[in-house]
């Protein structure tokens, strides 16, 4: 009969160390492996919070566009205010869809949101675009609103804009610094910031989850 070798009670300690460790091993690879792409990684993280943070701006400014509206009103002001709040209400239901905060009170200091603060905001914006009027790219138009930030203001419809700034009929060129995408519209409406533009003109010049275009720039072309 053939003899059956055995191990020694020290080398079946050895093996049985060895067979731990690789285990170990292969569970860390897998666990780093599951955790690059999990829902609270740094980079999703990040682009979440671009996203909240611009649905918030949105809101920001529709809601100081119907402030402004109250406060000097004239013979269209209610139609605009029923329609800014459907706008508002349509913000706050992508918040919610989001898994932002809804509501716009941790923007009450963002830029676009204090742009036109109450007694002096707009002047102050239009000494800045007399400042950078002379800097106008040559293949554009004159600079306008430098340092501006530029988001949407949850409107459907064909590409256009809203200002504080510039009259209905004028055309405006936004540019997205960071993806070098631009769109040329025209103001059809008076809101609380330079340029808000709507869906379907934020959509040409958007940035992947992103609602806000912190590098921006804004030409008046027309």
């Amino acid at each position: 009969m053939a003899r059956r070798r055995t191990l020694g009670g020290p080398k079946k300690l050895m093996l049985l160390v060895g067979a731990v460790a690789l285990a170990g091993t292969g569970a860390g690879v897998m666990a780093t492996s599951s955790n690059a792409g999990t829902p609270g990684s740094p980079n999703t993280v990040k682009a979440e919070s671009t996203a909240c943070d611009g649905l918030a701006q949105a809101l920001a400014n529709n809601e100081k566009f119907i402030a402004d509206q109250r406060a000097n009103p004239d013979a269209q002001s209610d139609a605009r205010i029923a329609n800014r709040e459907a706008v508002i209400e349509e913000i706050k239901r992508k918040q919610q869809a989001s898994g932002c905060a809804v509501g716009s009170e941790d923007t009450a200091a963002s830029p676009a949101a204090s742009s036109a603060p109450e007694g002096g905001g707009a002047a102050e914006d239009t000494a800045a675009a007399d400042d950078t009027a002379a800097s106008g790219d040559a293949a554009g138009g004159e600079v306008v609103c430098a340092g501006s930030t530029v988001t949407l203001s949850g409107e459907d419809g064909a590409p256009a804009a809203s200002s504080n700034q510039f009259p209905v009929g004028t055309e405006l060129k936004v540019t997205n610094l960071d993806n070098d995408k631009s769109t040329t519209v025209s103001v059809t409406s008076t809101s609380g910031s330079c340029a808000l533009l709507n869906n379907a003109a934020f959509e040409q010049v958007r940035e992947p989850g992103k609602n806000l275009i912190r590098n921006a720039r804004i030409e008046r072309v027309g």
